[in-house]
């Protein structure tokens, strides 16, 4: 490089020194702003970011494994083969588009995995599924749609097919929403049903009394399992309202949508009970959120019963 020229460059920099750092600054500036304002949108549009979640990795893998799990684990006395439920949901999936997958594709695989279940331990549930998976595992005898072969095998899992090349959309799947024909949709609906239609004996239903529509007809417990129910094999529904422990306190046995729910089971002839805040029930949201006033207030009750007893 020659001296004029190294000279002008000297020159050229100490004359934009500043605009040079400025613009370095403005560029770091602008990079953090952009990637903060989508760290944002993440955190505020999780459903965004759901939608574009194509089928579980390794699907093939989970779905059978959970089944060997549930055959010799969780029920011995099963006897069904892993491969051809697995080969019968394959083919119920992967040759459609992801909203053409009806309840009747279904039908080949829930013909290989028949099952009964005893009376008097349905429990059915409608937003509530946390408190209801720690009631289930407190009150043993309940029986979820989760505890059946094909909730275990399914439960959390995304699966769509593709049109142009036959198999799994590993790269993005429509959300329920979407379609009435959604994959998940259709084998939830089909499983539902059927769980449903074999409730027998003494039934359980946990509702959630801290929004409004405890009890939504567009729900899968309103729209599907209700109207399975037979009341020829059903003696009792047991309605089980729960609101939060910081509340709001919306809905209960004698307000909103549960009325909706008792109006439609007496229209059917189902006998029928239905608890607010069942202690239990309390006891469970207390054990997660100790510190809340109703907890304090659930634990003197306690106590005056233990030295009402000890007297």
């Amino acid at each position: 490089m020659n001296k004029h020229l190294a000279s002008l460059l000297r020159s050229n920099n100490a004359a934009h020194g500043l605009a040079i750092t400025t613009s370095s600054k403005t560029c770091v500036t602008f990079v953090i702003v952009n990637v903060t304002t989508w760290f944002i949108m993440l955190l505020l549009c999780p459903c965004q970011l759901r939608a574009q979640l194509g089928t579980t990795p390794n699907i093939k893998h989970i779905v059978v494994g959970r089944c060997y799990n549930y055959i010799t684990l969780v029920d011995p006395s099963l006897r069904y083969d892993c491969e051809e439920i697995w080969r019968q949901f394959e083919e119920a999936v992967v040759r459609q588009s992801s909203c053409n997958v009806t309840v009747e594709d279904y039908h080949q695989m829930f013909y290989a995995m028949p099952q009964t279940w005893p009376c008097d331990r349905f429990l059915f549930w409608s937003k509530t599924r946390a408190l209801m998976h720690s009631y289930a595992a407190v009150v043993r005898h309940f029986w979820t749609l989760e505890d059946t072969l094909v909730g275990f095998m399914f439960n959390d899992l995304i699966w769509c097919g593709q049109d142009e090349d036959p198999g799994f959309d590993f790269s993005s799947c429509p959300q329920w929403s979407a379609c009435r024909n959604h994959p998940v949709y259709s084998l939830w609906r089909q499983a539902s049903q059927k769980f449903a239609e074999m409730a027998c004996g003494n039934i359980t239903v946990l509702l959630n009394g801290s929004i409004v529509n405890a009890f939504n007809r567009n729900s899968m417990f309103g729209s599907v399992e209700l109207d399975s129910l037979n009341p020829q094999r059903v003696d009792y529904v047991n309605i089980k309202v729960v609101t939060n422990l910081e509340g709001p306190y919306i809905e209960s046995c004698s307000q909103g949508s549960v009325l909706d729910l008792i109006q439609i089971l007496q229209s059917r002839d189902f006998h029928w009970t239905c608890t607010d805040n069942e202690q239990t029930l309390m006891i469970l949201q207390c054990i997660q959120d100790p510190k809340q006033p109703s907890c304090q207030t659930c634990a003197n009750s306690l106590l005056h019963r233990k030295s009402l007893t000890s007297d």
